[in-house]
């Protein structure tokens, strides 16, 4: 019998080095990656164009209650489909999932198939974050930093998940191989 996938869920605050571990993740382990950058960007913001001329929102009210529930289901729709065939790392924040205790084990029915599901939460300083964000220059991360207080409150940047994890200071030196190393990949 052939052993079922594993569906990596790594996950993190903005700018905690998501897409660069996933990335990193999906390479060694020769796995699809699902990022929700990659999946979802370019509708994201020809919507926000269309909805409220601004399509680098990302934080308000508007962008949360017409995308957060619609990307993460088309996340799990393509890991889904992948899981079939071969190993998925699918990457996104996953913020309001933190305090659910049952959240791997909703995942995989989630995505409808026989796998493992393996938690690997990311997380380093604030000041690194803010760093990381200033340097990328990305638009979208405009409104984070000109309201830096405020999204570090709606954030809770300080609680690790309820569910069971795998956590990686993504600010400490060589943190990919040293997660490698601590177990990360069975």
């Amino acid at each position: 019998m052939t052993e079922p996938k594993t569906l990596y869920l790594v996950t993190g605050m903005p700018a905690v080095g998501k897409t660069t571990f996933a990335e990193q993740l999906a390479s060694r382990l020769s796995a699809c990656l699902v990022d929700i950058d990659s999946a979802t960007e370019s509708i994201v913001q020809a919507a926000m164009n269309r909805i409220t001329g601004n399509p680098d929102d990302r934080d308000s009210d508007v962008f949360k209650e017409t995308f957060r529930a619609p990307i993460y289901e088309t996340l799990f729709t393509l890991a889904r489909a992948n899981l079939v065939h071969t190993d998925v790392v699918l990457t996104g924040p996953f913020t309001k999932e933190l305090h659910n205790p049952n959240w791997p084990a909703e995942v995989q029915v989630k995505v409808g198939r026989s796998c493992r599901v393996k938690c690997v939460f990311l997380h380093c300083s604030a000041e690194l974050r803010k760093d990381r964000l200033e340097a990328r220059g990305n638009p979208r991360d405009r409104a984070k930093l000109e309201t830096w207080e405020t999204h570090l409150q709606y954030y809770d940047t300080e609680s690790f998940p309820a569910y069971p994890h795998f956590a990686v200071d993504t600010g400490e030196p060589d943190a990919f191989e040293n997660a490698v190393s601590r177990g990360l990949i069975d």
